[in-house]
């Protein structure tokens, strides 16, 4: 697979360019199925003038933050020049010319500083819950899988899977691993199309599975380098709920760690709440010591938003339960990761606040 940093050059000599866009978290699973969906699209299309850009709607400074990510393309064989990032493409140019289509990968909605090119989407692969946008898109592929990786590697098979080499399905079968915990029932996570697609991918892989999935998840746990202010932009999105701005991060930390890291931590949170612009920073902390648990932080400019927040979200059975730590919470159910928290934020934002 050749380096997709797009210069200038060879998009003023495309014709259509189609930005397989990730999500504004950039997580594995996001960045990985935008490099090889957009690979797979570039080898089938028909047409020369097209141009496929994978792109990873971060900084590139960025990259360095998602420590199990630099780990699986390294030892796939690429590097972060597989992607263009924020500010390497002129997206509102492309637009104003006609000549943007979007592919959106590990997301159904656009973020709100892409609402502008809401009718350049033109396909969606994702495994979350379809928020019905986007009517005009010819392709929907949106399954409740464990990882949108799953849904890619379906389509290598399905369309070109001699194109399926050592560095694809590295890359496919190391990010289905860390997004189902290992093909692991009990984490709520595989489906059956999941554990389907990673055992045809396991013959084309010469590393044990069980040693990738261990040094993905040690990598991924790998934040003894990184600041607050880092850990907290790691794995990141933002949302609104009517005039409600609410962001919400993922931490592979607990908080007690993360305390004795950081003695500052409970201001150095809000200093991010601020920064953000938010009326509510929710911290979602997942960690393995030694099995697999969550906590959880709410950051609010209200206290009464926070604790009516909390009063919601154990009505839908999260079963938090106050620590000594303001706005922390032990979750007793592990099974409410983002994917399946934010819908309810966002639902309770929107019906009793926003």
């Amino acid at each position: 697979m050749e380096s997709m940093t797009m210069n200038r050059d060879r998009i003023s000599k495309a014709g259509k360019v189609y930005v397989v866009m990730g999500n504004e978290a950039a997580d594995l699973d996001s960045m990985a199925s935008a490099v090889l969906y957009g690979y797979l699209k570039s080898k089938v299309d028909p047409d020369p003038s097209h141009l496929y850009i994978p792109f990873a709607p971060i900084p590139k400074e960025d990259f360095k933050l998602r420590t199990e990510a630099v780990y699986l393309f390294k030892e796939a064989g690429m590097g972060q020049e597989a992607l263009v990032f924020q500010g390497e493409i002129d997206l509102s140019q492309l637009h104003r010319e006609g000549r943007l289509s979007l592919i959106l990968m590990d997301h159904n909605k656009l973020g709100k500083e892409y609402t502008a090119y809401e009718g350049a989407v033109e396909e969606i692969i994702d495994h979350h819950k379809d928020e019905g946008s986007y009517p005009q898109a010819r392709l929907r592929k949106i399954e409740l899988v464990g990882s949108t990786c799953t849904l890619v590697a379906e389509e290598y098979f399905r369309q070109a899977p001699e194109l399926i080499t050592r560095r694809e399905a590295v890359l496919l079968l190391g990010t289905i691993l860390l997004d189902t915990v290992n093909l692991d029932p009990k984490a709520g996570r595989v489906t059956p199309k999941d554990a389907e697609i990673a055992e045809k991918l396991k013959s084309k892989v010469p590393l044990d599975s069980n040693t990738l999935f261990e040094t993905l998840q040690r990598e991924k746990f790998n934040v003894s380098d990184l600041s607050t202010a880092d850990l907290l932009r790691k794995d990141y999105k933002e949302y609104a709920a009517g005039k409600i701005r609410y962001g919400m991060s993922t931490v592979l930390i607990s908080l007690d760690a993360w305390k004795k890291k950081d003695p500052r931590l409970q201001q150095e949170l809000e200093r991010y709440r601020k920064t953000r612009k938010l009326d509510l920073l929710v911290v979602m902390i997942a960690y393995t010591e030694p099995k697999f648990q969550r906590e959880l932080v709410l950051v609010a400019e209200s206290e009464k938003l926070a604790s009516s927040l909390v009063n919601y979200l154990n009505s839908k059975g999260t079963q938090l339960v106050s620590i000594g730590f303001p706005g922390g919470y032990t979750q007793g159910n592990a099974e409410y990761s983002r994917k399946k928290l934010q819908p309810l934020v966002q639902e309770f934002l929107t019906s009793n606040v926003g």
